[in-house]
Parts: C-alpha cells; sequence; structure tokens
C-alpha cells in the first residue's frame, strides 16, 4: 500500500482538537472522511502532533495509506475539493517510504504564538490571537523565558492530564519578540523541541505574560521550574494564539512538490 505524507494547514476554531472523537468534529476526523469519499472503507491517518481545541496549524504533518497509486499533487486536490467547507487544506503532499512516519520520524516540532497588545476589539484576528489590552515588557519575557531552555524536568508546565511518560524534556528554542502585527503590535512566541508535554507552550505564554504584565519577576519563572509543581504555573493561555508551525524531518519530504 503506498503512504502519503500530507503538510496539513487548518483553522482550529471549529474542532475538538486533532485527535479523533467519535461525536466532536476533529481535523483528523474530516480529513479520514475525506479519504473515504476517494477509497471507500475506515481510513487511519497518523500525525505529528496532536492539537487542542482552538489551536491552529501551518505545518502539521500527517501521513496515510492507500490501496491505489495516486499522483501526490492530484491527492492533495481531491482531498481539498472534498474537505469543502471545513477551513482545513492539505499544502503539499508526496509520496513516502512504507517505513516512514509523520509522528516518529520527526526530529523537531515548531510552535508559534501570537499575542496582541490592543484595546480595541480584534476584528480581522479574532480567533486567531490571544489579545491583552495593554503593553508588556517584552525584554522581561526574553529574561524569564532563558530560564527554560535546555535539559529540565517541567512537571510545573505540564498537563495534570497529560500522558507522557516523563516530564524531563529538552526545550531547544524560546524566543518572545515584538513585531508589527497587521492588526496592531504583537508579542511573537517561537518555540521548538523534539517532543512536546501536553499544554506545556500555553503554559509557558500565560506564564510569561504574568512576567511582561509585572505580576511577575523573570526569576519567578525559575523559581516556578524548579518547583516541580504544576500548581507553581502561571496562568494558560487561550488556545487561539497557537500554531503548529512546522515539523522537521531528516529529509524533508516535501522538498519536490508543487503548491
Amino acid at each position: 500500500m503506498p503512504r502519503y505524507a500530507l503538510k496539513v494547514e487548518y483553522h482550529g476554531a471549529p474542532f475538538v482538537g486533532w485527535q479523533r472523537q467519535k461525536e466532536h468534529t476533529s481535523v483528523q476526523g474530516r480529513i479520514e472522511a475525506a479519504l473515504a469519499r476517494l477509497e471507500s472503507g475506515a481510513h487511519t491517518i497518523a500525525a505529528a502532533g496532536r492539537t487542542d481545541a482552538g489551536v491552529h496549524a501551518w505545518g502539521q504533518v500527517a501521513h496515510c495509506d492507500l490501496t491505489r497509486d495516486w499522483d501526490p499533487f492530484r491527492l492533495s486536490e481531491a482531498l481539498n475539493f472534498h474537505l469543502k467547507p471545513d477551513p482545513i487544506a492539505i499544502i503539499a503532499c508526496a509520496q513516502v517510504d512504507d517505513d516512514w512516519h509523520a509522528r516518529f520520524s520527526a526530529l523537531e516540532r515548531r510552535y508559534e504564538f501570537r499575542l496582541l497588545m490592543r484595546r480595541a476589539p480584534a476584528t480581522h484576528d479574532a480567533g486567531l490571537v490571544w489579545q491583552v489590552p495593554r503593553q508588556l515588557d517584552v525584554a522581561a519575557m526574553q529574561d524569564g523565558a532563558a530560564h527554560l531552555i535546555g535539559l529540565h524536568d517541567f512537571t510545573t508546565f505540564r498537563s495534570s492530564i497529560c500522558q507522557a511518560a516523563s516530564p524531563v524534556k529538552t526545550l531547544d528554542e524560546l524566543t518572545v519578540r515584538a513585531i508589527d502585527g497587521p492588526s496592531g503590535p504583537e508579542v511573537r512566541f517561537r518555540v521548538r523541541a523534539r517532543s512536546f508535554l501536553h499544554n506545556q507552550v500555553r503554559s509557558f505564554v500565560g506564564t510569561l505574560e504574568a512576567v511582561g504584565s509585572g505580576s511577575w519577576t523573570p526569576d519567578d519563572v525559575k523559581s516556578a521550574l524548579e518547583a516541580c509543581e504544576r500548581s507553581a504555573c502561571g496562568p494558560v493561555s487561550p488556545p487561539q494564539g497557537l500554531y503548529l508551525a512546522d515539523v522537521t524531518y531528516p529529509e524533508d519530504p516535501f522538498k519536490d512538490c508543487a503548491t
């Protein structure tokens, strides 16, 4: 059975998250339903990461196995036709080796988070950013973020329902920068690691927002990390500003894809 890698973009607002659920609409479920329109029968796809309800993706990666040989471009076009009107798009498709796996072959995941600093309600970016009605101290936020880089026990920044075997992870990058976004001044968070704990990025962002607003100091982030207790975490950010931006593999499966 030929295997295909899919690069997927989606707006997370209408979905309960990536993972299929019997009585609720998920991104995985909608793509599997589209595959069933192309080849009858049940389909199960695997993804690089499971995003939560309301979280978006610019570069989620999944793979599927089909019975017939498809031209990858035609497969992506057919899937996009059957995915309408859901806010999901297959932006690249490639045939891969039978042992290639969207999750287990991945070397790194990158997330981006958008925080809009503006009092007036967001219109064009509604549902796509976390909006706070004040200016934040971005330099202090980056100082706090520096304490989180490297190999740590991230129990403090891990959801109580996280199913990962260990809270010990290596965080490769957590940068905080101010930019002029399309709707006003934004704080952009860029976070890279091989793998993440449940709610880890949103826990980072919510805690660092507390630093930026002055209710925490950068050293409070270090103290929270060292506490290794979920109760020591700052507020958890809402999901709508979070994007799964990119997944890295030993060789980019999409490098020769037509778009």
